[in-house]
């Protein structure tokens, strides 16, 4: 992908996408940087994966009862991103706002592949899906992205371990093997989707400077909102 600020999507605004696997730390960079361009002055949007209104209590009440297939799984979150796209991703784009978004059609990509749905089927689900402006990929190890996630004293969910798939009856056991899985096929498409690898092993402060250089020759040129508003009194 170009290093120039123009867009292949056709939108007045950028879009950001963040994306790796659970623990790599791309929502904790993601929110660092729409807290770093609001500071800027630039007009932001943010959105995350599997929060359209329409389907997430469906996709919440299938994951609880066990209910979802690898099929029912894609289809429900595939609906859950148009919706999401239609309502609140593309009308801030066309407004002319940065829009960043913590995980995009590549996290279907690589989870409904590894769940054993065919990789061509999933991507035309998701055609309608513009190419991003950047796309980050956090990259990090499955023993870091387990540690990360063990100190968080989160609880790993079912789903998130890979539980479904029947690859371990122990909780960890299965999270490495689906992780390294997930993993594996990041790294299959990162040249396909040309991601911008992020070493995801290092500490925060070292990412978000690395981010920070990166979005802002992305930006170069692009109008704060002080200079929307001057040009549009003027």
């Amino acid at each position: 992908m170009a290093d120039s600020p123009s867009t292949t999507h056709g939108f007045p605004g950028r879009l950001l996408v963040f994306e790796g696997l659970d623990g790599s730390g791309k929502s904790t960079q993601a929110r660092l940087i729409v807290k770093w361009l609001r500071a800027k002055g630039y007009r932001v949007f943010f959105t995350e994966w599997n929060s359209s209104e329409l389907v997430s209590q469906t996709i919440r009440r299938g994951k609880k009862k066990g209910l979802l297939t690898p099929t029912t799984f894609s289809l429900l979150h595939a609906t859950d991103f148009a919706d999401r796209f239609e309502r609140h991703i593309a009308p801030p784009l066309q407004a002319g706002y940065i829009v960043v978004s913590d995980r995009y059609a590549h996290t279907a990509f690589v989870r409904d592949t590894v769940r054993g749905c065919d990789p061509d089927w999933v991507r035309n689900m998701y055609r309608f899906a513009p190419t991003p402006d950047r796309i980050f990929y956090f990259r990090v190890n499955v023993a870091t992205s387990l540690g990360r996630k063990i100190a968080s004293r989160q609880k790993i969910s079912h789903y998130e371990a890979g539980m479904d798939l029947g690859l371990s009856d122990d909780v960890s056991d299965s999270y490495e093997r689906f992780q390294s899985r997930l993993r594996h096929e990041y790294e299959r498409i990162a040249t396909i989707d040309h991601f911008r690898v992020i070493d995801a092993e290092r500490p925060v402060e070292k990412m978000q400077a690395d981010l920070r250089a990166q979005v802002a020759t992305l930006l170069k040129g692009f109008p704060t909102a002080e200079v929307l508003t001057r040009a549009t009194s003027s």
